[in-house]
């Protein structure tokens, strides 16, 4: 053998010698994924919008869960999701700093991490800490505590085929860790952890006067959850859950309160088609009928991202936004009723119009009080922070309760997110359940919070 043959043999030994060595890190799956490559707006949303649609299912089934617990669930949930794969979104930043007391451990990020193993693993541990067997129907609740855990193996086994065990464990361990962050924070609220579990406490007595909201017939329910307004939130300080004053109360008929209640009064008692679709297309009121009003906007940011054919950066970022909005449109809504505590509509005009009157639709009312309408100002929290992440010209149809026949649920199209909130609104004045006034404040809180949301630092 002469040298140059020598000599390429040597090289040849060489390099064998040094892709053996190499071979086994090529195979550790902390190589598989590229940094450039680990990014969140690399992978599908497929995972958030599975949960969030199951999430759908366990809110309309759960009992004590609305109108509050539930967009809190959705605003810890979400804010979890987001904040687990905030690594993987250079774009935008942690808003653990705002929050005192919320505590995650930072994550080796010098490894890579599978995203939607990640996130998958947190909705799976937030799912069954905050949704638990015991909110729901009894008639529901084996099957869907069965979803839960379906929906969480059948992600974990395609995950695990796919990424390996190494880089499949990390992932969901880092879920874990998040996860139990966001529940253990969840625990330092007071008046918002576990209020399920008592929502017409029996230490609250409303107040008796003229024009004050009282138990209404047929049930004459004890009052929903009077001591939410101290929940916690997330965008909006104390001076933002007071709503404007009331038009002044009155049972003269020349005052604005009178005609007031006249309006709702004739516009009950002569319903159309359109305004009997429109009432009955938002009434997302009656737990195992329905969504609750807050879960409803959920339905419609789903719709959004599918649409778009949205990335998991996107679907994160849009839900946690959303849902945070619900909430302290929630807290600031149930803080001013309990203020104002104003009476149903159906009080006011059989005392003083038609004592035989009934409300469209439902057999009974909310109970409590009217004043402002918590539909109004969830559905203007959600539509003002959907604008600012899609457009305020964003078109689209809401098929939610598509195919529905116990009620008019036929989808309705809309030029914009705004239109979608104020046909909210207006739906509680044809169902009979609420006054003008309450619609129309409910409206201007909601666009407010929404504000306060768009104003985080989600982004850098």
């Amino acid at each position: 053998m002469n040298k140059s043959m020598l000599s390429a043999f040597g090289k040849f030994a060489a390099i064998a010698i040094l892709l053996v060595l190499l071979l086994p890190a090529c195979q550790n799956d902390d190589n598989i994924i590229t940094k450039k490559e680990n990014l969140a707006a690399n992978e599908d949303a497929e995972v958030p919008l599975a949960w969030m649609k199951l999430y759908l299912e366990l809110d309309r089934y759960a009992q004590g869960f609305r109108p509050g617990p539930s967009p809190r669930a959705l605003a810890y949930i979400n804010l979890g999701a987001y904040e687990a794969a905030m690594i993987s979104m250079p774009g935008y930043k942690s808003l653990e700093g705002l929050f005192p007391g919320l505590d995650m451990e930072a994550g080796d990020y010098s490894k890579a991490y599978h995203w939607p193993t990640v996130v998958n693993s947190v909705y799976a541990n937030l799912f069954k800490h905050f949704l638990p067997g015991n909110i729901l129907m009894a008639s529901q609740q084996a099957n869907l505590q069965f979803q839960v855990l379906a929906l969480e193996e059948n992600f974990n086994e395609t995950f695990r085929a796919k990424v390996g065990n190494d880089l499949f464990e990390r992932s969901q361990q880092r879920g874990n860790e998040v996860a139990e962050a966001i529940w253990a924070w969840s625990k330092t609220d007071p008046f918002g952890h576990d209020a399920y579990l008592n929502p017409r406490p029996s230490s609250y007595i409303p107040p008796q006067g003229p024009g004050l909201w009282q138990p209404t017939a047929p049930d004459f329910a004890k009052a929903l959850f009077p001591y939410w307004g101290q929940a916690r939130t997330f965008a909006i300080k104390q001076g933002d859950k007071l709503a404007k004053p009331p038009i002044a109360f009155s049972e003269s008929p020349n005052s604005l309160f009178f005609n007031q209640a006249q309006a709702v009064y004739l516009i009950v008692n002569e319903l159309d088609f359109d305004q009997k679709w429109i009432a009955q297309f938002w009434s997302d009121d009656v737990v195992g009928l329905s969504l609750s009003p807050a879960a409803r906007w959920i339905s419609i940011t789903n719709q959004v991202l599918e649409k778009e054919d949205a990335n998991l950066e996107m679907a994160l970022y849009s839900l946690a936004k959303v849902s945070i909005a619900l909430n302290d449109a929630s807290v600031a809504c149930w803080h001013s009723k309990y203020v104002y505590n104003v009476e149903r509509p159906v009080s006011y005009i059989r005392r003083n119009i038609d004592p035989n009157w009934q409300v469209h639709y439902l057999t009974t009312t909310p109970s409590f009080p009217a004043y402002p309408s918590g539909h109004s100002t969830f559905g203007a929290a959600a539509a003002e922070t959907l604008s600012n992440i899609f457009g305020y010209n964003y078109s689209m149809t809401d098929h939610t309760h598509e195919d529905r026949t116990e009620f008019f649920g036929n989808p309705r199209s809309f030029n914009n997110f705004y239109e979608m909130a104020e046909e909210n609104a207006y739906s509680r004045i044809p169902l009979g359940v609420h006054f003008r006034m309450d619609a129309d404040e409910g409206l201007r809180m909601g666009y407010q919070v929404g504000r306060a949301v768009n104003g985080m630092p989600f982004k850098k």
